[in-house]
Formats: structure tokens, C-alpha cells, sequence
């Protein structure tokens, strides 16, 4: 194992963590405190970035799709795909997922229906509360978080294959800064970007398991506790890193498949089941008011009036999407091979973001149907029982409810597992040496169970000292360095779009 890492990219980040968690057990006040601090200060002077950034590589990605650049095919004409389509777009769809389209589509609406930004003037619960509501929804989990991801993927598939760059988050700035990325600068940039996934893994962790023992508390009397946490993060991690072993055409396609058909078969039940003409009728308005307020909310920072509300959320989205990018646009790009620039497009933003449109209708509409239609009774279970409970409170007021709060046990459980599968392959792969075009999924098992490990406990610490606090300001500290970088391998993309034929190419640098 020793022989085969990449010192330089594996030991800054885990001795940093490593350092963070021993200060957490030695002295837990000082390491929330250092914590708190770090995130008052990327909040309080980079909230613009995050916004700025997101709203950006949305337009690069839509103007990239309709260029010249759209007919290119990845890894060159002769390139055959890895895998078939509908298996690529089953893996794309669940590994962005995660389990917070389940988590927060369900009780973020809620938030914003009783808690607008004050700076807007909507009255909480009235009728442009809703609409303001779902508008919110499609910002936070349509095109643009897709687009975060899309665009460094896409950089780096072109880099790696059809230019034969190494595997490293630094390939894709090589064809415009190749003479400055010596050795060493390269592992420093892949060493922040696994920073970034670490701790943004650890977030998405902490929610996993919030909602996981929120769903257990619904069938055996279980306290919310360190040790109750502990244990349903130690068999989330043991799963993902059993699957990131097998490789992608065994454990990490096979689990995707298993995730997308749960997903569709939790839809369409409530689809079915809840109030189905809202949903429908609703889903259509928000998405008009989405459009509308489109620009605004995609550019809202709350300077002008001092509103905390755009940090609260939409910086903490941004921040969540930008920490996972750097290291899910390499196993992104890693499965690209065969495919067009515009199926790309299709594959990893538009079908994708239709999906998570028709989603947010079903889900945020029966939350909001159900609490408008009971006194705000929902907003009652998120300030009592926290957010882990809603999701099973709206279940268990349809049809079959034990039934279905089971089965969505088994799906929250699956879908984080099948989006961490697919970033600690990644992570074994960024990892190790002489990883290239040619390489199989035979990275090194160890480093992915230690990596495994340090996400588990990094979660662990956060969510059972600070809650969910802790998880978003996991979220920002990680999103801040990984959103530097995707913004800079975005300018090689322009830089290509300009002149098309580089990609054909090698570069020299």
C-alpha cells in the first residue's frame, strides 16, 4: 500500500483530519469553536463567490452543449463506451443524488414556507410563500448543482482520454497552466480537492444517518445519541467501501440499478397516493415561478438588506455541491468514455435535472399539501422531532404507512451508499500511482478503507456534538477550496471552446 499512494495527495489531507478529530476528543469546545470560526469566515467573505460561481458554470455548461465542441467524442472517434447508456445514466443519477433528495425535498419547503428571507417581504405561509417555496426547490436541486458538476467532469474526461492527461484534478488545468503544475504543485491542488470531498462525504454522512435512525425510531424505541449514530455510520461505511471495492461494473452499477428502480417505485407511490392534482397543478405553477425569479435567486447574497437567509441556504447548497465536485467529476469523467460532448450534457445535466423537477413537484408538493391542509402540523414535527422525523411523518400519513417508512429505511440507506461508493472508487483512484486511461477499477483496497474510516469518524464527531449545524458547516469549509478549483479548470474549457481543435491535440505541456 505504501509503495503504490501518492505521498503528497494522501498524508496532508489525513493528517490534517486526523489532527481535527484527536483535538475534538482532547478538547471539544476548542475544535467547535476553531470550527465556528472557519465558518463565519468563508460565510462572511466568500457567500458571493459561491452564488457567482454556480450561476456561471450553469451558462458555461448551456452554451458548451449548443459549440462546436458539442460533436466531440470522448476518448476520440475509435473510443467505445465503458458502460451502455441507460446503466450511465442510473449511475450519474444516484451517485449526484445522495440521500439528501430525499432529506430535504421533503422538509426544506416546509422551512421556506414558514421562514421566507424577511428581505423579500412574502408573508410566511401565505400563497407566494409557497410558490417562493418551490422556486427555492428547483434553484437548490435543478440545473445549476448538476452544473457544478457537469463542467469540471466534462474537463476532465476530455483531459484524460482524448488527451491522455494523468489521473489528477490538475489534468484538466494543464492545457492552459501545464508549465507551472510541476509534481509537486499538482498533488498539492488534488490533496485540497480530497480535503473537500472528505468533508463534504462527512456531511452528506451525518445526514445519511439522521435519517436513517429517524426512520428506525419509527418501529424500536432508539435514542438519538453518539453511540446510536455511531453505529448506523459504521454500516454505512462498511457498505460503500464493500461496494467501491468491487469496482464499477459490479458493485457500484449493480447498486445504482437497485437505488434508481427504489426511487422511481417510492415516486410514483407517492405520486399515486398523495394529493395527485395538487402535486401536478402546483409542480407547474412553481416551475413558472422558478423562471421567473430565476436570475434573482440565483444572484441573491442578502448584503443589500443583511439578510442571513441566502447563507443559510443557497451558500450551503453551493458549498455542499462545490466540495463534492472536484473528486465526482474524476469518477464522472472516468465513465464518460465513448459519449459525445452534448450526450454528456444530456446524461449528466438535462436528464438529470428534469428527474429531480418532476421529484421536488411530487415531494415539496405533498409536504406543503399536508401542512397547509393541517394547521402547519409538519412545521410542528421539524421544530419538535428535527428534521430526521418528517420524511416518516408525511410516509405514515399515506396508504400502507409501516410499509413504506420500511422501505424508505432501505432507500435512504442505498442512496447515500451508492453516491459514497462512487467517490471512494475516486478516492482510491486520485490516490494512487501511474492511475491512467488504460488502468482497471484494482486501486488499493486499503486506502479506501482508510479513507472509509476518516469520513465515518469526521461524520461521527460533527453530527453527535453539533448536529446539523455541524453538517453544513462541514459543508462550507469544504466547499470554499474546492470551488477555487473548479472555477479554475472551468477557464480550459472556455479556452477549448475557442479553439476546438486542441482537443484533438495533445497537449505539450
Amino acid at each position: 500500500m505504501l509503495k503504490s499512494i501518492r505521498p503528497l495527495v494522501f498524508y496532508p489531507t489525513f493528517l490534517i483530519l486526523l489532527g481535527a478529530l484527536v483535538l475534538s476528543l482532547v478538547d471539544l469546545k476548542a475544535f467547535t469553536q476553531a470550527t465556528s470560526a472557519a465558518n463565519s469566515f468563508v460565510l462572511s467573505h466568500f457567500s458571493w463567490l459561491f452564488s457567482l460561481g454556480s450561476f456561471y458554470l450553469l451558462v458555461l455548461i448551456a452554451f458548451t452543449y449548443f459549440s462546436k465542441i458539442g460533436d466531440v467524442k470522448i476518448g476520440g472517434e475509435n473510443s467505445t463506451p465503458r458502460i451502455t447508456k441507460p446503466r450511465w445514466f442510473m449511475i450519474v443519477l444516484c451517485t449526484t443524488l445522495a440521500v439528501g433528495v430525499l432529506f430535504w425535498t421533503t422538509a426544506e419547503p416546509i422551512y421556506h414556507l414558514h421562514t421566507p428571507p424577511q428581505s423579500l417581504g412574502i408573508e410566511p405561509g401565505s400563497a407566494d410563500a409557497i410558490l417562493f417555496a418551490f422556486s427555492a426547490m428547483f434553484l437548490h436541486w435543478g440545473p445549476t448543482p448538476y452544473a457544478i458538476y457537469a463542467v469540471p467532469a466534462l474537463i476532465f474526461a476530455l483531459a484524460f482520454y482524448n488527451l491522455k492527461l494523468p489521473f489528477s484534478i490538475t489534468s484538466p488545468l494543464r492545457p492552459l497552466f501545464g508549465r507551472y503544475l510541476n509534481g509537486k504543485l499538482a498533488d498539492i491542488i488534488d490533496a485540497l480537492a480530497l480535503y473537500s470531498l472528505v468533508v463534504g462525504m462527512a456531511s452528506s454522512l451525518g445526514t445519511g444517518a439522521l435519517t436513517l435512525l429517524g426512520g428506525v425510531s419509527q418501529f424500536i424505541d432508539i435514542e438519538k445519541n453518539a453511540l446510536t449514530l455511531g453505529i448506523f455510520i459504521a454500516l454505512i461505511v462498511v457498505t460503500f467501501v464493500i461496494s467501491a471495492a468491487s469496482g464499477l461494473n459490479k458493485g457500484i452499477a449493480r447498486l445504482s440499478k437497485i437505488n434508481f428502480w427504489m426511487l422511481i417505485a417510492l415516486f410514483v407511490f407517492v405520486l399515486v397516493c398523495g394529493p395527485t392534482i395538487y402535486i401536478l397543478a402546483i409542480g407547474v405553477e412553481g416551475l413558472g415561478a422558478y423562471l421567473e425569479n430565476f436570475f434573482r435567486l440565483s444572484l441573491f447574497t442578502g448584503q443589500a438588506a443583511n439578510d442571513p437567509w441566502p447563507q443559510y441556504w443557497s451558500v450551503f447548497y453551493w458549498a455542499v455541491w462545490f466540495a463534492w465536485a472536484p473528486i465526482t467529476a474524476m469518477f464522472l469523467g472516468k465513465i464518460a468514455r465513448g459519449y459525445t460532448v452534448k450526450e454528456f450534457i444530456q446524461i449528466n445535466v438535462i436528464y438529470p435535472s428534469l428527474f429531480i423537477l418532476f421529484w421536488v413537484a411530487v415531494f415539496s408538493g405533498t409536504a406543503i399539501y399536508m401542512d397547509i391542509h393541517s394547521d402547519g402540523a409538519l412545521n410542528e414535527v421539524l421544530n419538535s422531532g428535527g428534521i430526521e422525523q418528517l420524511l416518516y411523518h408525511i410516509m405514515g400519513n399515506l396508504p400502507l404507512g409501516g410499509v413504506t417508512s420500511f422501505f424508505l429505511v432501505l432507500v435512504a440507506f442505498i442512496s447515500y451508499v451508492t453516491a459514497a461508493d462512487s467517490s471512494t472508487d475516486a478516492i482510491g483512484d486520485l490516490c494512487t500511482k501511474d492511475f491512467n486511461s488504460e488502468s482497471d477499477d484494482g486501486t488499493s483496497l486499503p486506502i479506501k478503507i482508510l479513507w472509509g474510516t476518516t469520513i465515518g469518524l469526521v461524520a461521527w464527531i460533527m453530527v453527535s456534538t453539533v448536529g446539523i449545524d455541524g453538517v453544513k458547516q462541514l459543508s462550507n469549509l469544504g466547499g470554499l477550496p474546492a470551488t477555487l478549483i473548479v472555477l479554475a479548470c472551468s477557464a480550459t474549457l472556455i479556452y477549448w471552446l475557442r479553439n476546438p481543435e486542441r482537443l484533438t491535440k495533445p497537449d505539450k505541456q
